[in-house]
Formats: structure tokens, sequence, C-alpha cells
């Protein structure tokens, strides 16, 4: 759940509420206490940037230390585009 960033050498938390469902070899009680206080700390705004599309605009992101999550903030505009991912390396 902690994952060294292979570039920057600098820890992160590498939680997400969709794929992380428990702790190996934690209690399930136990987990799902620590599992919710992960999920709570990572979304504080402290930890947050907000982007404000504009026309041309580029939005790029390290997943190996970021949560996307795209907020629906566009209504009655349309928001299109092409996701591109690199191959990424194996986690250490």
């Amino acid at each position: 759940m902690i994952r060294t960033h292979p570039e920057t050498g600098r820890k992160a938390i590498f939680v997400n509420p969709t794929f992380t469902t428990k702790i190996d070899d934690v209690p399930t009680d136990e987990g799902r206490g620590i599992m919710d206080f992960l999920f709570a700390h990572i979304t504080k705004a402290a930890f947050q940037c907000r982007f404000r599309w504009q026309k041309h605009s580029v939005a790029m992101w390290d997943n190996r230390c970021t949560i996307h999550q795209a907020i629906w903030d566009y209504f009655p505009q349309v928001r299109t585009g092409h996701r591109v991912t690199i191959m990424g390396d194996k986690p250490y």
C-alpha cells in the first residue's frame, strides 16, 4: 500500500477505494479501518490539484503517485479527449 516512486525514490500511499479491497495478513475489521482512514486521507483538499479546462488544454499526471478523479463540472459542455498511457514499471 506504500509504493516507492522509481525515479524520485519518494514513498507514496498507493490505494484506491475501487481496487484496494483488503490488506493481506491483517484481520478484516482492522484492515477495513486502516483502508477507510487512508481513503479519507488521500482525498484531503491539501493534496488536490484542480484543473480548469480551456480550449486546447492538455493535462498530464504521473499515475505512480497520483489518483485521478474526473469531476463532471463542465455541463452542458462536452469534454472529449485521448488518453495516452505509457508502459509502466513494476512497483518495488
